[in-house]
């Protein structure tokens, strides 16, 4: 118990493990790899595996810490995102409750898994009845938008995003709607970064694929690296989410990473941090109160307001 486990999805774009599995393997005491028995999607389409990506996996795993899950994972009568969602839970049940519960997608790299265990490991008492003290962890993703010629296109904001919890309740994806505590670490998501036959697979089959914006696809074929900043709005469902696109001129991962330490607008301030938590704290402290509240409006507040009724009362008939 109080192990970090961490879990992988494996479908359509396995080939992107490659790059996500190095970089926790470290730091991980053990990892699932979730893998839909009938090689389907959340969608229903089918994927194929090559034999050499499982034997690139068997030959990686030196300290023998990966295992595969496999079940059925899709469900007809379940949306693509309610698959996502039944996924996951079913894959974190797995993992076991009692350890530390990550999950990372195949096109996200941390920058640094070691330091974001370091700051997990603060909170193990979370581990101790984790069914009565919900949370959920939170860092930063650096999404990369798309990949030019020269170099690479990506989105000018960190964005939040879950990858750990104690209590695998899942509301949406693996989001569970419990506090939520965030750290500083900045996780690369390639998220769209494709090719175009890529992309249009993915749109197909991932969990957003009902949500994604009409005008999407052709903004995303048109901009590049001469017309990024005269345009704007370029998030997949809501488009002012990612408002404006910055330009590295690399490909190269290192490269990158080296880029997002020297860029200020990257970074993740201890004041936004701090306010960030201390905002969720707050929330959730009145959250877990509100029976508490109510008891105590009614047995002091009206009875308060009560007394003062009856007092003023009791003086204005003496008056008379």
């Amino acid at each position: 118990m109080k192990k970090i486990h961490v879990g992988f999805l494996l479908s359509y774009d396995y080939e992107k493990l490659k790059l996500s599995i190095p970089p926790v393997y470290n730091s991980a005491d053990k990892i699932f790899i979730a893998e839909d028995s009938n090689k389907k999607t959340w969608s229903g389409n089918e994927f194929v595996v090559d034999d050499s990506f499982y034997e690139w996996l068997k030959e990686f795993d030196v300290d023998n810490k990966i295992e595969f899950y496999r079940d059925n994972f899709y469900v007809p009568e379940l949306t693509a995102i309610e698959n996502d969602t039944r996924e996951r839970h079913l894959l974190s049940l797995k993992m076991g409750i009692g350890n530390w519960l990550i999950q990372i997608d195949s096109d996200e790299y941390f920058i640094d898994f070691k330091g974001f265990v370091s700051n997990l490991r603060k909170y193990d008492h979370y581990l101790d009845e984790p069914e009565k003290k919900k949370v959920q962890f939170a860092c930063f993703w650096l999404i990369i938008y798309k990949y030019t010629k020269e170099g690479t296109l990506f989105v000018d904001k960190p964005m939040k995003s879950v990858f750990a919890t104690n209590y695998p309740n899942y509301k949406c994806a693996r989001r569970t709607n419990e506090r939520t505590i965030y750290f500083d670490n900045l996780v690369l998501h390639e998220s769209i970064a494709r090719t175009e036959e890529q992309l249009v697979c993915k749109l197909k089959n991932w969990g957003h694929n009902h949500e994604v914006n009409e005008n999407f696809l052709n903004k995303w074929l048109m901009v590049n690296e001469t017309n990024y900043h005269q345009l704007e709005d370029f998030y997949y469902i809501n488009p002012k989410r990612w408002k404006k696109l910055n330009y590295l001129p690399t490909k190269r991962f290192e490269d990158i990473k080296m880029n997002v330490n020297l860029k200020s607008n990257l970074q993740i301030s201890k004041q936004y941090l701090m306010c960030k938590n201390f905002g969720q704290w707050f929330k959730f402290l009145w959250k877990n109160k509100d029976i508490r509240l109510e008891l105590y409006f009614r047995t002091h507040f009206f009875d308060k307001l009560n007394y003062r009724i009856t007092q003023f009362y009791m003086s204005d008939q003496k008056e008379i």
